[in-house]
Parts: structure tokens; sequence; C-alpha cells
């Protein structure tokens, strides 16, 4: 017994792919569980309409900036500027105070703040409305005990993109790219690797056909399967759910194929360095699903995260695909607001079909 359970353990011990599996994925799946799964606010980009600029709102955004749920990037001058700034990705929120802010107060007893957020991910454009208020409102506190200023701070929100904050429209861009990932990289990967198990990609390799022939027939039918499930997804999330293209529905499938493409390569290139269709589903599962659902922004905000983890978001491809989903769908923008996503991602898709093509050969050629 004890001669059998040695050999099981070498067997173990043997196979490094293995052991990255049983101890490796443990440990990163529980550090990014850990640091990645926050609601917390965290350097949230805003931008402030200043229309009084007197003391009182200069020290309200200084109270809003020395936390640290703000950081402060553009003071613009005109609400022509605002959506601009929304449609290009730069903040979630603008803090616009009203002309006369201070005499309003003093005067009249009340003055308005008007809060506009980025609500294309609700939930954290419900959390900086909830922080920005609580903000205000301990200053005005603070400054009623001072007996300073005497007067009601009336907060009003308003939500760009989705004014009735569906959970759906945050939803429906990343289950997009989470099944175009998880279909086009795991099906392919294990695809190629039972062609490796039963023994008949020694056949495919000794027939005509070459290596880049085998791989492109190997994948096509992933490639269309995948297109009919972003068309599923879609018809269901607009004649279901209401969730608006409001962009070119042409150019959200061509950044869509890209993806795809990109995806397929990646399971090539998975398959290549996996030795059983176990290995390769295991892979597929552990080093695409969830740090695609954790790291690409479709649920927890990247911002949020420690500084590690949001560079390691940046080798997601679904985190880039995501942005382009929402700027087409939500937004109604053309490709000149997100042209270095698209970059990007080409940039990933040649990578991975060069060292797909180039590991095919090396280990099946």
């Amino acid at each position: 017994m004890w001669a059998f359970v040695k050999k099981e353990f070498l067997h173990i011990f043997r196979d490094y792919r293995s052991m990255i599996i049983l101890f490796g994925i443990p440990v990163v799946q529980v550090l990014l569980f850990g640091f990645a799964i926050t609601n917390d606010i965290k350097d949230a980009k805003i931008a402030i309409l200043d229309h009084s600029k007197d003391e009182i709102t200069r020290e309200i955004t200084q109270k809003l900036t020395a936390s640290n749920y703000f950081i402060l990037v553009d003071e613009l001058e005109h609400r022509d500027f605002i959506e601009k700034a929304f449609r290009k990705g730069q903040v979630k929120q603008v803090v616009v105070f009203e002309p006369g802010f201070s005499r309003k107060l003093e005067k009249e007893g009340q003055a308005t703040v008007q809060l506009i957020l980025d609500a294309s991910e609700p939930n954290t454009a419900n959390m900086l409305n909830a922080y920005t208020r609580a903000i205000i409102g301990n200053y005005m506190v603070q400054k009623q005990r001072e007996s300073k200023v005497a007067g009601l701070v009336l907060v009003e929100p308003m939500m760009l993109f989705n004014p009735e904050q569906k959970s759906v429209y945050m939803f429906v861009p990343g289950v997009i790219a989470l099944l175009l990932m998880l279909v086009s990289a795991m099906m392919t990967s294990i695809s190629i690797t039972r062609e490796k198990e039963l023994g008949t990609m020694e056949a495919l390799l000794v027939s005509p056909l070459k290596p880049i022939q085998i791989i492109l027939g190997k994948v096509t039918p992933y490639v269309i399967m995948s297109l009919v499930n972003l068309l599923t997804i879609l018809i269901l999330g607009t004649f279901v759910f209401g969730m608006p293209i409001k962009g070119s529905v042409t150019v959200l499938l061509l950044e869509s194929l890209l993806f795809i493409v990109m995806a397929l390569a990646l399971g090539i290139l998975i398959s290549t360095i996996s030795k059983t269709q176990q290995q390769a589903m295991m892979l597929s599962m552990f080093a695409l699903m969830l740090p695609t659902i954790l790291l690409s922004g479709f649920i927890f905000p990247i911002e949020n995260m420690p500084v590690v983890l949001q560079w390691l978001s940046l080798i997601m491809p679904p985190r880039w695909f995501i942005v382009i989903i929402k700027n087409i769908m939500l937004k109604g923008v053309g490709i000149e607001y997100f042209w270095m996503e698209t970059l990007i991602l080409a940039f990933m898709m040649v990578f991975f079909i060069t060292m797909s093509v180039k590991k095919f050969k090396i280990r099946l050629a």
C-alpha cells in the first residue's frame, strides 16, 4: 500500500502542469478574490463644474478631493464639456455647483449641487452618489456647528446612459465578453487537445494540409458558433431586457469578430501546452473565466483594486472589449472614442496567432 501511495505522489510531482493546477491556481484565486472583490469606492475620477467659485464651493471641492474616494481630473468651464468627458471615459462623476451658491445658502436657506453620473455601471454610480452626499452632508453639519453657515444643500443626481439604473446594462456587456472568451478559447483548446489524445492529430499532420490550414479548419466552426452566441445575447438583451444599441451594429459585430479571433488564437495556444483535455479545461476555466469576471471591470471596478491587480488587468482582453461594447451600446460613440482599445485587442490577436502557429509547429509538426 505504501509503495502504491509513493508511486502516486511521484506521478503527481512529475507533471509540473498538474502541480501548477493543484497548488498554484488555488493560491492565485484566493488572492484575486480577497483583493478584487470589494464594493468600496477608491480613487474614482471626477470633474467639477463650479459656476459660483466662492469660498464654500471651493471648500466642498477640497473635502471631496481630500478623501481617498475621489480624484479630481478636470475643472470644466461649461456644461457642453460634460458629455464629452463621459464619452471619452475620463470621469465617472461631474459635480455641478449652481451660480451664487453661497449667496443662496445665506439668503434663501438652500443651494443646489447637481451630481451627473455615468450609470453604465449602476452600482458604482449609486455608491458615488452616496459617498458624495455623505461628504457634503458632513461638511454642512460641521459648518452649522461652527455657526458659519446655516442652510440646506440639495443634492440632485442625474444618471447618464442608464437613467433607470438597470443592472442588465452592466451585465449584458460582461456576459458577452465572458461567453465569447469561454466558448472561443476553452472549446478550441479542448477540441485540439482531444485530437492529440486520440492520436488523430498525427494523421492530420501527415496529410497534405499545412498546420495553418489545420488550425483554420479547427477554429472556423467556433467562429460561427461564437457569432451565433453573440447575436442570441444581443437579441435577448434588446427585446427581452430593453438593452439599447445606440451605436453602429456593424462596428459592434466587427469588434466582436476581432475579439473572437483573438480568443480562438489564445485557445490554440492553451492547447499546445496542454497534454490532456482535462488540463486544457482547467487552464481555460481557472486562467480565463475567473480573471475575466474579477479583473475585467465586469462586476468590480478596477480602480478600487490594489495597484498590482490594476496592472494585471491590463493583460486581460475582456477588460478592453467590455469598454468597447459599452461605448457602442450605451454611449453610441464611434471608433474615435475607443481606437486605443481596438489596437490593444488587435495586437493581442496578432501575438496569440503568431505564438499559436509557432508552438503548433514545434510541438506537433
